[in-house]
């Protein structure tokens, strides 16, 4: 900036002086405003937080911990409980669950509640949203404090993979209609399945699939993905990361919505062209991921099989699906 001949010579360092000063006033506005957002709990600050020292060099070299995309696949041993709770146990967090229980499934739910009652989120606000066409045969669970209960009503179906296709849509319009304004977190899981261990906040992140435990171990060749062209579920047969189970999925509940609302709006595509993907919900998920990677993936022991012998790389089974007879609980097979 030139300055004419005529300015005094007092002026110039009134100008920086006045800038100065608006940057300050500045400074301290936002920096005020900045910690009253972020509050900081004054006993924490003269609180210890005691836990093991972490390496760059020691940790589970058994299996791989990290995907290509630098997402976490969390094992047993990669992560401290008690660090993690601490980080997130703070911001009070409400996580929605989802589950189905339409049917002669509605017969899994007490243990599915009792077991999560004991291991999910223990500590934090959990909504349970329970799908049912069979409202009255909800078991009365004891919940702890912070942990509500809500029942659906949804219609039944003579075919499972009817009911199984509907999920993304049912998911989709709940999170719409309700699950938006009451949760931070969602995560939409099997009935047919019970806790055994801890599934805690090391489990949150944008977008959550889980290995599925029958394709952990087998290459891209043999994963059962949609081989049909045709169908919007597609993946040929050099593509794909791993194969993602669909009895999980988890994230922030706008990023499930995404998932749900275009998995449904490709399923209703495939519909209108008469085509059913291998594995319905499941193959969509599948495709879904491929092209949209999840920030946090699930070791198997977030979704085992009861029928399935423990193998030496699961240290611990936090969730797994119960044997049943599919002939007895599906109203087809």
């Amino acid at each position: 900036m030139r300055f004419s001949s005529n300015v005094k010579p007092f002026v110039l360092p009134l100008i920086v002086g006045i800038f100065l000063l608006l940057g300050y006033v500045y400074f301290s506005f936002f920096s005020e405003k900045l910690n009253r957002d972020i509050p900081v709990d004054e006993d924490q600050k003269s609180s210890r937080l005691l836990y093991k020292q972490p390496s760059v060099l020691v940790g589970r070299t058994d299996v791989v911990t990290v995907t290509p995309w630098l997402a976490s696949i969390i094992w047993e041993g990669t992560f401290d409980p008690v660090l993690i709770d601490n980080i997130y146990k703070p911001m009070n967090l409400t996580i929605a669950t989802t589950v189905f229980a339409v049917g002669k499934y509605v017969s899994f739910l007490r243990d599915f509640l009792e077991t999560a009652e004991m291991h999910f989120m223990v500590g934090f606000n959990v909504r349970y949203y329970v799908f049912t066409d069979r409202p009255h045969d909800v078991p009365s669970v004891n919940l702890t404090q912070g942990r509500h209960l809500s029942v659906i009503q949804v219609p039944g179906s003579n075919r499972w993979q009817e009911i199984s296709a509907r999920r993304m849509e049912i998911i989709q319009t709940t999170i719409e209609s309700q699950i938006s304004r009451e949760a931070d977190y969602i995560f939409c899981l099997d009935v047919d399945s019970k806790f055994h261990a801890r599934w805690g906040a090391e489990s949150l992140g944008r977008l959550v699939a889980v290995i599925h435990p029958g394709y952990y171990e087998q290459t891209r060749a043999n994963f059962p993905y949609e081989r049909r062209p045709a169908s919007l579920a597609y993946i040929p047969m050099d593509e794909g990361d791993y194969y993602y189970g669909g009895a999980m999925i988890g994230g922030f509940v706008e990023d499930v919505y995404t998932l749900t609302k275009v998995c449904r709006n490709r399923f209703e595509v495939d519909a209108g062209n008469s085509i059913e993907a291998a594995w319905q919900e499941e193959s969509h998920l599948n495709r879904y991921l491929l092209y949209n990677k999840p920030s946090k993936v699930l070791s198997p022991e977030y979704l085992w099989q009861d029928f399935k012998a423990k193998t030496k790389e699961v240290k611990v089974i936090r969730f797994s699906g119960v044997i049943k007879n599919y002939a007895e609980v599906r109203p087809n097979v």
